[in-house]
């Protein structure tokens, strides 16, 4: 379930809260007049099923909400109401199946922005990659594959292609470029000093073959970011956000962007441009998959509305009829043919 908080300018809400009414999937429907103050208006609150809240949002954007109230969207973990289970039973589909075309636009949108954390987070990634690949450790490789934020802007990328949104596309292209180009460029800088002052030396990149992985792009490699890809785009949208980790750990962005700022320091540059190419391979594949994940999505919801087709069990026989004596005892009477009926 979803939770809407609503703002509706005055003399507005009558017409709201009959579409709210009319809407299939809702309930819990509170109304607090004169409650908001900015922007001023009636409150308005209720529940809907996730798989009917795209109807229902776009009929609140279309009554002008949008541009002089507020539509406020909360998860709702624990509902405890039979009259939300009877709303959910009503509405086509199934919850994990719904993508919540608004939510996930703004996660993209501020998941597509060069942010301070975005450095950093990718940043220290790479460098834990690059000293996994230098003693060679693959349990420090794991964990910078985890600690790596690039998804989120690939996912952008994703959404910009379904939308068409080209300037989208390019915040979403140019915050991979600023920061995987900032973190090769720490990484490096750490990795040239570390050599300069005697702790890394080439030798130590000769005998990686537990690591060798991340320098050897292939057909696996981009199978993998294919699957990888439409997983973490499934993730989002039905909101399994856990499901994420499995996504990090399978590709290997952050790993070949700490091999080549370790391969540039050491001057091991025939490594260098493995590194790059499976960076392009990962991040190819993930967009190509994901893009297409939500292509299959919006048309397989537009063409059968979240419906699958279902066995329904046989019926049960009806039970047999009980009536009461008169002297508070029960009389099970059966006519001819099985049929229930009523002796006099």
């Amino acid at each position: 379930m979803l939770h809407l908080r609503v703002i509706i300018p005055a003399g507005r809400t009558d017409r709201v809260l009959a579409a709210v009414e009319r809407a299939t999937g809702v309930a819990n429907i509170v109304v607090m007049p004169k409650a908001a103050r900015r922007p001023k208006g009636d409150v308005l609150l209720l529940d809907v099923a996730r798989e009917a809240a795209n109807d229902l949002i776009e009929e609140l954007k279309r009554l002008g909400l949008e541009e002089d109230g507020a539509i406020a969207i909360e998860n709702v973990e624990l509902t405890i109401s039979r009259a939300a289970e009877k709303a959910q039973e009503q509405a086509p589909g199934e919850g994990d199946d719904a993508v919540i075309w608004d939510q996930l636009a703004q996660r993209v949108t501020a998941d597509s922005r060069v942010t301070w954390a975005f450095l950093a987070f990718l940043a220290i990634a790479t460098q834990i990659a690059a000293i996994g690949v230098l003693i060679p450790s693959q349990i420090l490789i794991v964990g910078a594959m985890v600690l790596g934020p690039e998804f989120g802007a690939v996912a952008a990328i994703c959404f910009g292609l379904l939308r068409r949104e080209p300037r989208l596309i390019a915040v979403a292209v140019r915050t991979l470029a600023v920061g995987f180009g900032a973190a090769i460029l720490v990484t490096f800088l750490c990795a040239f000093v570390s050599r300069g002052i005697g702790w890394v030396e080439p030798e130590m990149l000769r005998h990686n073959q537990e690591v060798w992985f991340i320098v050897s792009p292939d057909k696996w490699s981009f199978i993998v970011a294919v699957l990888a890809g439409a997983a973490g785009v499934l993730s989002i949208t039905a909101g399994k956000s856990s499901a994420l980790v499995g996504v990090f750990i399978s590709v290997t962005t952050v790993p070949a962007a700490g091999y080549m700022a370790v391969a540039m320091a050491l001057g091991r540059w025939d490594e260098v441009g493995h590194s790059v190419a499976q960076l392009a391979v990962n991040i190819a594949g993930m967009v190509a998959a994901g893009t297409a994940t939500l292509f299959a999505q919006r048309f397989l919801w537009q063409r059968f509305g979240g419906r699958v087709p279902v066995i329904s069990p046989p019926p049960r026989p009806a039970a047999p009829a009980v009536r009461h004596r008169a002297n508070g005892g029960t009389r099970r009477a059966e006519g001819r043919g099985g049929r229930t009926g009523t002796r006099r």
